[in-house]
């Protein structure tokens, strides 16, 4: 009899630990939202990562900014002349004139400055896509955690529905069995105390759901609507040395940072040319027409006149008051601060990679030991619970049981919650979390050497772009969050 009652035990609690873990393994609706989806609408509309991209079209146009300075440039002008009052004594000067002219110069010889000012504003163009990479995984980042917290706060939110209800249905057993004398008043009010507090910790759950489906909407752009388990991430690393090598190589900070060392060397070279010759040359016509404003019978009047000029010009600075040395001084240090702000980047870019790779390694041994936890909790409650019902257990010890139960169960979802959002910083670490990595889909992917390529030989003065417009979503008309709970929705199993 007693073999039979425990194996009916071990199933119900086998039963109760499959329930309540239920949020982790049922499924949800053909139209909820998947982690690439919420991934490619921040893809497409998050203001930050618009922005970024807006700052790097700005930052292409460096180059053909640098490149103007060794191209030639053509003037022209145009004056009119109206004399009010001439001379007594002058017969030859004009009532009014008319002068046209026009200058093309010609840079020659700039002293470097033209060539290493191109030369740096590409190695920045080259840190600004490094940077925009960078951007663009922060915000993947930001996302996945987003929407892992919606996924990890709904569950607890039911987690803590479930023993809201659980500790009324006891309440109400315990009232029944006060009035009938088996119970003391103190199991009630025990029981009354332990509603109270779930009761409470059950609006903490709610307000940060609500917390967490804000931060959605001002990441992705909408609501998050019956969201998905997320996939399983590729391409982890099995150690963190493999971890760190290939952040070294990927890692979108390092390249920016280095390609910012290649700029600052290169200004040295723009600053050396502010004390060497330079040299361009010059032609140059005008006409003048006097509008026939001096007489005929001036034997002397000529109403028009031609001019034409062409000329080298070479400037030679001898003395600058110290200027030169002074800037060449200051890209040399400006060059030392890049060199030392790469190492730090390198520093924080290895602690972080190998950060995040104990934190998922360190949680994924949390869901094991926290799984075995809530296992055993289950079949201690419903031990106690049996216990009790013969006498040798108090109310009190089934209300600490089922208070260990919840813990361990919140505990199991945010373990699983928070080795995801590990997992997917160590590959936003080693510089493959990004849109080309991830698979988004939606339509191409933003490719800044697009616009790169289109700008750089512009050499047209008229060559506008479209006036800007507003390219991210606004979320003013999304309804303010609740804390309603859809159906069950499933964390992954890494």
């Amino acid at each position: 009899m007693i073999e039979t009652h425990n194996k009916k035990t071990i199933r119900r609690s086998r039963w109760l630990a499959s329930l309540a873990l239920g949020a982790l393994v049922l499924p949800v609706a053909a139209q909820a939202e998947t982690l690439q989806g919420a991934l490619a609408k921040a893809y497409e509309n998050n203001p930050t990562l618009t922005a970024a991209r807006a700052g790097q079209r700005a930052n292409d146009e460096n180059v053909p900014i640098q490149k103007s300075g060794g191209l030639p440039s053509l003037g022209a002008s145009a004056d009119y002349e109206e004399n009010l009052v001439l001379p007594g004594n002058n017969f030859v000067s004009p009532m009014r004139s008319l002068t046209l002219g026009g200058r093309l110069s010609v840079p020659i010889y700039q002293g470097g400055a033209v060539r290493n000012g191109i030369r740096a504003a590409k190695y920045r163009v080259e840190a600004g896509q490094a940077d925009l990479r960078a951007t663009e995984a922060s915000i993947f980042s930001q996302v996945v955690g987003a929407y892992m917290d919606v996924i990890r706060d709904q569950a607890i939110v039911q987690l803590n529905q479930n023993n809201v209800a659980v500790l009324r249905t006891n309440l109400q057993a315990t009232s029944d069995r006060f009035e009938i004398g088996d119970l003391t008043r103190t199991d009630v009010a025990q029981s009354e105390a332990r509603l109270a507090l779930a009761e409470g910790d059950l609006r903490r759950a709610e307000a940060n759901l609500i917390a967490s489906r804000e931060s959605y909407v001002r990441l992705v752009g909408e609501a998050p609507s019956d969201l998905q388990a997320p996939p399983p991430l590729p391409n982890l690393p099995t150690t963190p040395e493999d971890a760190v090598a290939i952040a070294l190589n990927n890692n979108p900070d390092i390249e920016s940072a280095n390609q910012l060392v290649n700029a600052n060397r290169a200004d040295i070279g723009v600053a050396r040319a502010g004390r060497l010759p330079k040299l361009s040359a010059t032609v140059g016509g005008g006409y003048v027409n006097n509008l026939n404003s001096i007489s005929s019978q001036n034997v002397a009047a000529v109403n028009t006149t031609t001019s034409a000029a062409a000329g080298v010009s070479v400037t030679l600075p001898i003395f600058q008051g110290g200027r030169p040395a002074a800037q060449v001084r200051q890209a040399q240090s400006r060059t030392s601060q890049a060199i030392e702000n790469y190492v730090a980047v390198e520093r924080d870019v290895i602690a972080q990679t190998r950060g995040a790779y104990a934190a998922w390694q360190a949680n994924e041994r949390v869901i094991a030991a926290t799984q075995q936890a809530v296992n055993a909790n289950a079949l201690s409650l419903e031990g106690v619970r049996a216990e009790n019902s013969v006498g040798t257990r108090s109310i009190l010890d089934i209300l600490n049981a089922e208070q260990e139960y919840l813990n361990t169960q919140v505990q199991l979802v945010s373990a699983r919650r928070n080795s995801y959002v590990a997992a997917f910083s160590v590959l936003a670490a080693m510089g493959k979390a990004e849109a080309r990595d991830l698979g988004i889909e939606g339509g191409p992917l933003y490719d800044p050497d697009v616009n790169y390529h289109r700008v750089q030989g512009q050499i047209w003065d008229w060559s506008d772009d479209p006036a800007p417009r507003q390219q991210a979503t606004d979320t003013r008309n999304i309804p303010a969050a609740t804390a309603d709970v859809p159906p069950s929705t499933p964390l992954p199993r890494q």
